[in-house]
């Protein structure tokens, strides 16, 4: 899944249409089910989340940029696209849950040509539950132990004593 590029189609309608004068027409938009809250994933699975949107205003939606609360969550490119008056469609997420485990609540803003202002939210939550199934056992954790000692203090051979002389 590719994240925050635009397409040389959208450049160009961008580029075209703000020369015209119709980017700066507002419009309104609606999104589907808005907040929404999901059952619990193992940490590591994916997440693919569609939001479904919906030009409702009399211009053309120009999605602009799309911005997410966390790294974890990635942006499909093609939500990033012009929608016609009373034109659909969608907001693909993925949510990558390695490095959250517990209840992780996410913000998504929408950034367009909107009357009610430059952005709209949505908002997703879950919980991420580590595989009960697995437990680390003495070892692994002693080798985790044993890495994280060597980054704070660094390996033995690069230990240096200084003797005043």
């Amino acid at each position: 899944m590719k994240t925050r590029h635009f397409s040389k189609f959208i450049i160009l309608t961008l580029l075209f249409t703000s020369s015209c004068g119709i980017k700066d027409k507002k419009t309104t938009m609606s999104i589907t089910d808005p907040d929404r809250h999901y059952y619990p994933i193992l940490r590591g699975q994916a997440l693919d989340i569609q939001y479904v949107i919906e030009n409702t205003g009399e211009h053309p939606l120009f999605i602009t940029d799309i911005h997410t609360s966390c790294g974890c969550v990635l942006v499909d490119e093609s939500s990033l696209k012009v929608l016609p008056a009373g034109g659909k469609g969608f907001i693909k997420l993925q949510y990558e849950s390695d490095k959250n485990i517990g209840y992780v609540k996410h913000y998504v803003t929408v950034y367009a040509n909107l009357e009610s202002g430059p952005s709209m939210e949505v908002t997703f939550d879950l919980h991420v539950v580590p595989n009960a199934l697995y437990t680390r056992d003495y070892e692994e954790l002693y080798k985790e132990k044993s890495e994280e000692e060597s980054l704070v203090d660094g390996d033995e051979n690069n230990l240096r004593y200084y003797i005043d002389e």
